[in-house]
């Protein structure tokens, strides 16, 4: 799939550049696409400087909250919950302990430790499926919450917005928090719906109601607040809950007599490690989109799809940021390559960036984790687990870019 969108880009920049060579009369196009090249290559690695200590820095914290036992705490927390949601489960598998510590890891931005732990989490619920090849009830709930999975902390967002040069990197915490929230609820309500599952459950209310009433406080408090005040309050949580996380971190490592330094070094080894690696990917991707950019295709399918958004009387300024949204489910690196694109060409604190930033934090590849995780263990027969999925996908999207209206104007 990814080796056919990479192609795909490079195809139609192709065939862009010929139409305006023929038929537009512009030799000047084939210059525009080797300098385009060029220009995305050296962004990729401007862009793999900051990423590198960011990895480093976070990886190292996330590792002494593993050490300290936080992940393994939040997935006690959360067994109850998945009991009840996944009947077909015995109480004490060991699949249940997995769901819950893949969960909380990706609560925490613990993105190379959730994927093995959800990976184990599928083959085990695959022993209690009578079926081989077909998706069973568990596996398609584990599946959809995972493809929209709620991250508290989006530092990779925070990390390209400061690479990029905005003043303020955690600007779009609040929106992506709102967004990722009303993704992961339709996902579960779209779920719960299809297998009819008793969300009016004692324990089920008990995890959901609190959430639901905080955050439908937390808007109603929003919605009292001018766009100015709601910005420099999105500023101030995130900044706070980052900061204050890590110190989190540090004292439940301290009272657990952890030897925080040499855990932090041997996380921030891993990083330095992680980032190395995906300079090639980076580079790929928007070397793409530089000369899709730069033959003139993506403008021309931005200003169709600006032309019919205007048509039915839409404000269009979202619509630079559609990109992003469009290749999400495909490709994360696309996504991201795509998003780095939008902030430099209109601008890192532009409207269209700053939807395409909260897009890209609220939203998953969900086309990937359904071939990752539904292939590891031989599912053919998905279900209902596509149509859930892209269901909160666009679920995803769409609040992000109402929330950014609201928030940025």
């Amino acid at each position: 799939m990814l080796n056919g969108l990479w192609l795909g880009f490079f195809g139609v920049a192709a065939l862009a550049a010929l139409g305006r060579w023929l038929v537009g009369g512009d030799p000047t196009v084939f210059a525009a696409l080797v300098e385009a090249l060029f220009a995305m290559a050296r962004l990729a690695v401007e862009v793999m400087v900051l990423l590198f200590g960011t990895l480093t820095l976070w990886l190292g914290f996330l590792r002494i909250a593993e050490a300290a036992g936080l992940v393994g705490w939040l997935a006690r927390l959360l067994g109850p919950l998945f009991r009840r949601l996944m009947p077909g489960v015995p109480a004490g598998h060991p699949a249940l302990g997995l769901i819950t510590m893949n969960f909380a890891a990706n609560a925490l931005g613990l993105d190379n430790a959730a994927t093995p732990i959800g990976l184990k989490a599928m083959r085990e619920l695959q022993r209690l499926n009578p079926d081989p090849v077909t998706a069973t009830n568990a596996q398609i709930l584990f599946l959809v919450l995972n493809a929209s999975s709620l991250t508290l902390l989006p530092v990779t967002i925070f990390m390209y917005r400061a690479q990029q040069g905005a003043g303020d990197p955690t600007l779009v915490f609040l929106p992506i928090l709102l967004a990722t929230s009303a993704s992961t609820l339709v996902g579960l309500l779209s779920v719960a719906v299809a297998q009819r599952l008793r969300l009016w459950d004692p324990v089920v209310l008990a995890y959901l109601v609190p959430g639901a009433l905080l955050l439908g406080g937390f808007m109603a408090l929003l919605g009292t607040l001018s766009a100015t005040a709601i910005a420099s309050l999105s500023s101030l949580l995130g900044n706070l809950t980052l900061f204050g996380v890590i110190i989190v971190f540090l004292l439940a490592g301290a009272v657990r007599r952890i030897k925080v330094y040499e855990c932090f070094i041997e996380g921030a080894k891993e990083g330095f490690d992680i980032a190395k690696n995906l300079l090639p990917y980076l580079v790929a991707m928007l070397c793409a989109i530089g000369v899709l950019r730069a033959s003139g295709a993506l403008d021309f399918a931005l200003d169709g799809l600006r032309w019919l958004v205007g048509a039915v009387g839409f404000d269009t300024r979202f619509v630079d940021a559609m990109p992003t949204a469009l290749v999400k489910p495909f490709s994360g690196s696309a996504a991201r390559a795509m998003l780095i694109e939008t902030m430099k060409s209109q601008g890192v604190d532009s409207f269209p960036a700053l939807v395409a930033a909260t897009i890209q934090g609220s939203t998953e590849t969900t086309f990937y984790v359904l071939a990752v995780y539904f292939g590891a263990v031989g599912i053919q027969r998905t279900r209902h687990a596509v149509s859930c999925a892209l269901l909160a996908e666009v679920a995803g999207v769409v609040a992000a870019i109402a929330v950014c209206y609201w928030f940025f104007g």
